[in-house]
């Protein structure tokens, strides 16, 4: 058997907060939101994050959600094409009050630094000459 894609379901405390913030980045929302539901495409293969209003991903999962003010569910690592690039993607996470948790530095193998959304989901831009 073969799966046919994979994509992230997260909560968003917010929709419209959520919208203007991962708009404000430049990622394009994939299809129509509701008062439930948002969804943005990631990277060249347009990997789909869906954020859910909080009472609908409970119903979905049918468990408890993650703080993720003090817990962390994921970290999504997000490429980028220099350390250049790595730069800008810190400068408007700056401009667009995104909250940083790691400042840039390099790492083992490469050059990163994290940040988290409204809600408290961590990303990280990385570039990595290796790949």
């Amino acid at each position: 058997m073969k799966t046919k894609m994979i994509w992230a379901n997260l909560v968003s405390h917010d929709i419209q907060k959520t919208i203007q913030f991962y708009t404000d980045l430049g990622f394009k929302q994939n299809g129509q939101e509701t008062k439930e539901l948002v969804s943005f495409a990631f990277g060249e293969n347009d990997f789909i994050i869906n954020f859910f209003a909080p009472k609908r991903l409970e119903d979905a999962i049918r468990g408890k959600l993650s703080n993720t003010a003090v817990d962390n569910e994921i970290v999504f690592s997000l490429s980028a094409s220099s350390v250049e690039e790595v730069d800008l993607w810190y400068q408007k996470i700056k401009e667009i009050n995104g909250t940083i948790f790691s400042e840039p530095e390099n790492f083992e193998v490469g050059y990163t630094f994290g940040f988290s959304d409204p809600d408290g989901h961590k990303f990280n831009f990385l570039y990595w000459p290796g790949m």
